[in-house]
């Protein structure tokens, strides 16, 4: 079976706008005949399952679930709140100082959080290269927070986070997701941004939390435009 770009929008719940850029990204699965797009009911099944998403999604469960309306990218890194001068001689102490110093989970949480990150680290480093990484529990954390959050880390030193690119981190961005569509979101539009080198560039100033804030509003409006 056949399904147009609103068709698919609709059976995945979420934003045409979304499903779109996750075509230019590649990646959500999407078949061409000539000069056609269209999407086969088969593959965005197994794609759906294999990310974790319900297809055909039900209000009800949206509005247990919180659901209603996606956050955006400025909204979860204003509320994560931006840190400089993290401490630490390597992944595990470094996110041990993340975690301690985090400022919107509760203290019961906190090591709840640690061994999640800690494990994910362990299956594969968050390290994505040119010194960055994006720091995340393998499940979403909806069962310790109410709302998602990105938190920007500015590192003490650089350190090895044995990224594919060999290259020393130098700041992280923390993700905590109360569901797996909304991390999905946050790190492609994360990912945006990392992308472009001047925005790597910008990072090396270690900027405070106005002109992150301002950057990051720029590059949303360029990608809605």
């Amino acid at each position: 079976m056949r399904l147009t770009l609103q068709e698919t929008a609709k059976l995945l719940d979420l934003p045409m706008g979304m499903v779109e850029r996750w075509i230019r990204q590649g990646r959500i699965p999407i078949s061409k005949s000539g000069e056609d797009c269209y999407f086969k009911k088969a593959a965005l099944e197994k794609w759906a399952l294999t990310h974790n998403f319900s297809l055909l999604k039900k209000e009800a469960d949206r509005q247990e679930t919180g659901e209603t309306a996606l956050v955006s990218l400025r909204s979860a890194m204003e509320f994560g709140g931006i840190f400089h001068e993290i401490p630490g001689k390597n992944v595990k102490e470094v996110l041990e100082a993340v975690v301690s110093g985090n400022t919107f989970l509760h203290e019961t949480n906190k090591k709840l959080l640690l061994e999640r990150l800690i494990e994910r680290e362990n299956l594969t480093s968050t390290g994505i290269g040119n010194g960055v990484a994006i720091p995340h529990p393998r499940t979403p954390l909806h069962e310790a927070i109410k709302q998602s959050a990105i938190s920007t880390c500015f590192l003490e030193k650089p350190i090895d986070f044995q990224a594919l690119d060999g290259k020393p981190v130098f700041v992280l961005f923390l993700l905590i997701s109360t569901s797996v569509k909304i991390h999905l979101h946050l790190l492609s539009g994360l990912s945006l941004c990392l992308r472009d080198p001047s925005f790597i560039t910008f990072l090396h100033s270690r900027p405070d939390q106005n002109s992150l804030m301002e950057k990051i509003a720029l590059f949303e409006h360029a990608d809605n435009q």
